[in-house]
């Protein structure tokens, strides 16, 4: 494997290390870190909420500011990829695999089981339940995504500096700190946050599919099949990864959004289509009203909305930026020879309104079915749910094969784009990481998730990405200040000479027309 780093070996050891303690002692590891997550959002819930209040306020200055006009690359570059596989691309890394599942159990949750404020079963608890839906999965966790990756695209492709997390701090501490120990660590943080993450995600991704094939053709719902759905899902992933992003990666999310959207219109012709036009207007009315008071909203005075926030809001919070490292440095891959302002609105705006229409629709036709007591959905456990909601609708099971494929594309997208980003992050940054490095990197990951799975520590490998988020939230901090002090300066130093040049011409206009209104004497 060729130009690994420090970074790829401290990332190996401690993996491993996690592995064996999730292997022998799968309780005593979701104990710790179920305490310590638990602490996590007791003392720093507070601390959650505003910063990301303060990198989407971040977010949008850059986009209406002078800095919109600063190109991601070099002035004459154009864009890698069409705005159409671009959007697909940040969409698959991004979101994935998790919104076919949580457009349908989150509703149903937020209505039946634990509403944030309502009683249960309401009309207000069910606008609610649309409501935070939307603002769990709108702007707030594309502007933690939009940060990082804008800074490691301006300092990768516009100032030429490596693609590691630790270079984007270069401005701050200087480059013989950063490529020092204190750079191996930040870069190491980066990478154990993506393993972990997409690890998690992968042995979560293989009990959903499990779920959804016993649920559809009654196949046996065990470990076998779990280990199997992995199995196959490696090999492809690890050939997508093969053929690089510009082909595996950028066909598949193509493919994967046009079949979201065939499925998505398919469930919004033949289900309840006026309710769900009604209720998308009502609820993107809701949360853009009170928008400022649900991102600050933390419950001093009453213990059970604060279980509840620190339950939902601030976990996701945190689960968002526990993902930034791998989804903002992919996003960043793709985003090569946009303008801020246009990487901004595309990241900030675009994701967030897909995420409000599948929310729309799927959530909005699973509350209609609990809502007339034709089921109780909500009985279903977490990876049946979508496809117990498609089965009361014509063309049910049609959708439901629809969404099996769909599923099983967010899966591969998901882990094609993590073994990219690992690779990046282990070999100096290097955009075009060797198939060899991929692979490990792969194989790691699902290795990782197939002996969490079976010795049951997949709680605690999710706890672990939590955690992670914390000093990785100081990091993003130093981040955007980092930005923040090269761009500006970038900015001041032509002004500057802007502001002297146009002096110089007032200066020399003046003394023309002195000049000239001298009339001499005889």
């Amino acid at each position: 494997m060729k130009n690994v780093t420090l970074v790829f070996w401290f990332a190996i050891v401690i993996c491993t290390i996690l592995v064996v303690w999730g292997a022998i002692a799968p309780d005593h590891l979701q104990t710790v870190t179920a305490d310590l997550t638990g602490d996590i959002s007791d003392y720093f819930g507070w601390y959650y909420l505003i910063l990301v209040m303060v990198l989407l306020a971040f977010c949008v200055f850059l986009m209406l500011s002078r800095f919109g006009k600063i190109k991601l690359g070099k002035p004459n570059e154009k864009p890698e990829f069409n705005l159409p596989t671009w959007f697909a691309m940040l969409f698959s890394a991004g979101m994935g695999m998790g919104l076919v599942f949580w457009t349908t159990a989150e509703p149903i949750s937020h209505a039946y089981k634990s509403s944030p404020s309502a009683e249960m079963g309401s009309n207000q608890a069910i606008r609610d339940a649309m409501q935070y839906s939307f603002f769990h999965w709108g702007v707030h966790p594309w502007a933690v995504y939009g940060v990082v990756a804008l800074v490691l695209a301006y300092f990768k492709f516009h100032k030429g500096y490596p693609g590691l997390i630790s270079a984007t701090l270069v401005p701050l501490f200087g480059e013989k700190s950063m490529a020092g120990l204190p750079g191996k660590l930040i870069d190491t943080l980066a990478v154990f946050a993506t393993v972990v993450g997409v690890a998690s995600t992968l042995g979560f991704g293989s009990a959903q599919i499990n779920g959804g094939l016993s649920f559809l053709f009654d196949t046996p719902k065990n470990f076998t099949m779990q280990l199997i759905i992995l199995a196959v899902s490696t090999f492809l992933f690890i050939f997508s990864a093969w053929s690089g992003v510009g082909k595996g990666i950028k066909y598949l999310s193509n493919a994967n959004m046009g079949l979201g959207f065939v499925l998505l219109l398919l469930l919004f012709i033949v289900g309840p289509t006026m309710y769900i036009l009604n209720m998308f207007t009502a609820t993107l009315g809701n949360y853009i009203t009170n928008f400022f008071e649900m991102s600050f909203r933390i419950s001093p005075l009453n213990e059970e909305g604060r279980t509840w926030i620190d339950n939902w809001t601030i976990f996701y919070w945190a689960w968002w930026i526990s993902w930034a490292p791998f989804v903002g440095v992919f996003i960043a891959r793709i985003s090569r020879g946009r303008t801020i302002k246009e990487f901004m609105l595309g990241v900030l705006f675009v994701p967030a309104l897909v995420c409000f229409i599948f929310f729309a629709v799927f959530g909005v036709s699973a509350l209609n079915i609990e809502q007339n007591a034709i089921d109780m959905i909500s009985q279903y456990s977490l990876e049946t749910t979508t496809f117990a909601v498609l089965q009361h609708y014509p063309l049910g099971a049609i959708m439901s094969f629809v969404t099996i494929f769909v599923i099983g594309i967010f899966f591969i997208t998901s882990a094609d784009s993590a073994t990219f980003v690992l690779g990046m992050l282990t070999t100096n940054g290097d955009i075009h990481p060797s198939n060899s490095v991929k692979i490990v990197w792969g194989l790691a990951m699902s290795a990782m998730a197939a002996i969490i799975v079976y010795f049951g520590g997949t709680q605690g490998l999710q706890n672990m990405l939590i955690i992670a988020a914390l000093p990785f939230s100081v990091v993003m901090i130093l981040m955007g200040a980092s930005f923040y002090k090269a761009a500006n300066k970038e900015i001041v130093k032509p002004k500057k000479m802007e502001d002297k040049e146009r002096k110089r011409e007032e200066k020399e206009k003046k003394k023309m027309k002195k000049d000239k209104n001298h009339v001499p004497v005889n």
